[in-house]
């Protein structure tokens, strides 16, 4: 394959995804589920076509990390923060955490019928299909109120949080016992002292940055942070949401020093284009990242009725746990939210660090595929249904 056909392979990709995104806008059909189905039609081409390909797996993970910090730092940039919204940070906080926790206990259930592994394995196994994922949440909410699009943000992004650190401390504790709380409770507080300590120094460096080439180091230097964070099992998630929503709320501080150190003149317009950056470089990981991922999936494993009926039941499971817990903590009118529950690149990326060891053979990828699958169908069906009830309410 020549140097320009790859290169007009990777532009069509990338006009494909842009495409994607209007048609998106109009049907509320996920971006995401349609760079899925055109992966999976690369693979079907390159097989009939015979083309020699190398290992897409190789690099999934890689181009998952990067989208996943890129997705969230866009959407915390999108945050303002007020008094009045401390409801619905908490609403949404604590709707993640009992969704997440409520449906990975019964997800655990379910592979341990399937399989009849030992507990600890099917928990480590459950994660991942239990955390909702905040880089297809946040873009289909783009078309929801403003209440309820806030609420998807912080929702989609607690859930990844929490989800990430219930993932390391699950795979790094065997067991449940006092110093494996004590070694989780010390890396959250490390995790938050690192936070605060970037996003002050952040702030700092782009004020004084005078090169025109600044917005690439700053987000340069939030992946390294990330990276360095997650080597040692630390949720450096946590770190992106709260240098965005830092950022994005410095100037509501009132602080005479804080303003006179650290507030600069051309902070309003230098936000804009940090977060214009990041939605384009997040758009460009997230089409790769997306049609890999279709590619690298093995359609004909789908065929299996076990397979199938499994997922099914573990579809009716997300949304059933969702819609129960929603009504406890979520205030009004419980659709579309209710059918945002997406499973997608979290979900993935924590497949892929699952230790060898713990991978079990009848929940692989095809499986994972399947529920990405499902949950965006019915997510798509749940906007556009709510969608139409609302337009067909008379006004007054």
């Amino acid at each position: 394959m020549t140097t320009y056909t790859i290169l007009i392979i990777l532009s069509g990709l990338v006009i494909f995804s842009y495409l994607f995104d209007l048609v998106a806008s109009k049907t509320k059909v996920p971006s995401v589920l349609l760079l899925l189905l055109l992966g999976i039609g690369l693979r079907f081409l390159v097989e009939y076509l015979k083309i020699q390909t190398f290992n897409f797996l190789s690099i999934l993970p890689t181009l998952g990390t990067v989208g996943l910090i890129l997705i969230v730092f866009e959407g915390s940039l999108e945050l303002k923060y007020d008094r009045e919204k401390n409801k619905i940070i908490k609403s949404a906080f604590f709707s993640a955490l009992t969704i997440l926790l409520g449906t990975a206990t019964i997800i655990t259930l379910i592979i341990y019928q399937i399989t009849h592994k030992d507990l600890y394995t099917c928990i480590a196994n459950a994660i991942p299909f239990s955390v909702i994922s905040s880089a297809i949440a946040i873009p289909s909410a783009a078309a929801l109120g403003k209440q309820d699009r806030e609420f998807v943000i912080y929702e989609s992004s607690f859930s990844d949080i929490l989800g990430i650190i219930i993932f390391n401390f699950a795979i790094t504790n065997h067991s449940i016992t006092t110093s494996a709380f004590i070694g989780l409770g010390l890396s959250t507080f490390l995790i938050v002292l690192l936070s605060a300590i970037a996003c002050v120094v952040l702030l700092y460096i782009m004020g004084k940055l005078v090169h025109h080439i600044k917005f690439f180091l700053i987000i340069s230097i939030l992946i390294l942070v990330y990276a360095i964070g997650q080597s040692y099992h630390l949720s450096s998630l946590v770190l992106i949401l709260s240098t965005g929503l830092f950022l994005n709320n410095a100037d509501t501080i009132q602080n005479a020093w804080f303003r006179g150190v650290f507030l600069y003149k051309n902070l309003s317009a230098d936000l804009s284009q940090l977060y214009q950056l990041s939605a384009e470089s997040a758009f460009i990981l997230r089409t790769f990242f997306f049609v890999i991922f279709g590619f690298t999936m093995n359609i004909s494993e789908l065929n299996d009725k076990p397979v199938l009926a499994n997922g099914f039941f573990i579809l009716v499971t997300i949304f059933a746990v969702r819609f129960f817990f929603l009504k406890v903590f979520k205030k009004g009118a419980l659709t579309p939210i209710a059918y945002i529950a997406p499973r997608g690149l979290i979900s993935i990326l924590l497949y892929f660090n699952l230790p060898n060891s713990l991978k079990i053979a009848e929940v692989g990828p095809s499986f994972l595929f399947l529920v990405v699958l499902g949950t965006s169908i019915v997510m798509t069906l749940g906007i556009t249904l709510s969608k139409t009830k609302t337009e067909e309410i008379p006004t007054a």
